[in-house]
């Protein structure tokens, strides 16, 4: 008897494969979780593309990447190399384990994405939930990446979607063991990182999330603003915190413009072949290689 497909299996359904490639159980350490897909459009229409390593939430518990071909699909359509890594959960770790490992995938990217058709100076960090959590703290807690010999620096750009990114006290018992003996400590939060040598970054919300509170996106945009960094925010006021996720998905076209937005960043953001920045850490438009519409 043929099994009924899961939600997940109508999810990567809904995005259509057509016009893009996928390269699977990509290596990039040598843990059993050290894997990652690789999405990117079957027509690259010459030059190397931006890239985003999207990491998915779950709160630090649950997720794989296979979960997440839709997303990796539909931002390959437009226009960029996108990469989604596991990471290691609890119960099987605890905080800041799943840290190194989303730092070992970003500096595999860093150093091998031009082969799969990706820029390695047009590198973004992105996540939703607790993958935005990911995200950030790769962005702005130097010594992650720096363990795996690069820097903040090396990255274009950062993008979170629906992140708790201030989130202290922890009061959650869960969450209390994930963080373990962090759990009081400012450490583990990424507005505690902030500084001026933050990479430019894009956070959204939904005003009707109900589990990750918007307040996290305000206070971390207010606090990289106070430091000169450069910082773009999103309020979608009809979306909540899944439907933010979800409002990739063709059926939902009607929707705010969550994705068209990210590639509108990227394309602004993104160093361009030989490029520089500017003060204020903005290369030159460069949203001709994206397709957002």
């Amino acid at each position: 008897m043929t099994a009924l497909p899961t939600p997940i299996d109508l999810l990567n359904r809904a995005v259509p494969r057509f016009g893009t490639v996928t390269t699977r159980d990509v290596a990039f350490g040598d843990g059993t979780r050290d894997r990652l897909d690789i999405h990117r459009p079957a027509r690259a229409g010459g030059g190397l593309l931006p890239v985003v390593v999207f990491f998915y939430g779950g709160s630090w518990q649950t997720g794989a990447r296979g979960e997440y071909a839709f997303l990796g699909r539909a931002l390959a359509r437009l226009g960029l190399v996108v990469a989604v890594p596991d990471y290691r959960l609890y119960p099987e770790v605890r905080y800041p384990a799943f840290i190194h490992d989303a730092a070992r995938a970003t500096a595999f990217m860093l150093r091998h994405a031009w082969q799969f058709g990706g820029d390695g100076r047009a590198v973004f960090v992105a996540g939703h939930s607790a993958g935005a959590y990911l995200a950030m703290m790769l962005a702005l807690a130097e010594g992650y990446l720096g363990a795996e010999g690069v820097t903040p620096s090396a990255l274009a750009g950062a993008i979170g979607l629906a992140g708790p990114y201030d989130f202290l006290p922890m009061t959650g018992p869960v969450y209390r063991r994930i963080f373990d003996r962090f759990a009081d400590d400012p450490v583990c939060q990424p507005i505690s990182h902030v500084s001026p040598a933050a990479p430019p970054s894009l956070l959204i919300t939904g005003a009707r999330d109900r589990l990750v509170a918007p307040a996290n996106t305000a206070a971390l945009a207010a606090r990289l603003r106070e430091a000169g960094a450069t910082v773009d925010t999103r309020i979608y006021e009809r979306l909540s915190h899944v439907r933010l996720l979800l409002s990739v998905l063709p059926s939902f076209g009607l929707m705010p413009p969550v994705w068209r937005d990210i590639a509108s960043f990227i394309g602004r953001t993104a160093a361009p072949p030989g490029g520089t920045r500017d003060a204020g850490g903005r290369a030159p438009d460069m949203a001709g290689r994206l397709h957002p519409g």
